[in-house]
């Protein structure tokens, strides 16, 4: 299964979505930063180590889902 990836464009502090598991890979290519794989376990935030982006995991979103929305980064 391919990893899922999130990015910030729109520079927010808090990035809600549906998976704790999953890659941020800071803005839009060609303004990306080294794709950072996260991993929630058992938590139900994590913060990006390079971007400082706070993510927080909500079991009623899917997937592609976000809050703000257009975090989700299809790279099909």
């Amino acid at each position: 299964m391919a990893v899922k990836n999130y990015l910030n464009d729109a520079a927010a502090e808090t990035i809600t979505l549906g998976l704790k598991a999953f890659a941020c890979i800071g803005n839009t290519p060609p303004h990306d930063h080294p794709h950072i794989y996260l991993e929630m376990g058992a938590d139900d935030e994590i913060l990006c180590p390079y971007c400082a982006t706070l993510f927080r995991f909500d079991p009623g979103f899917s997937a592609t889902q976000t809050d703000p929305p257009g975090c989700f980064f299809d790279e099909e």
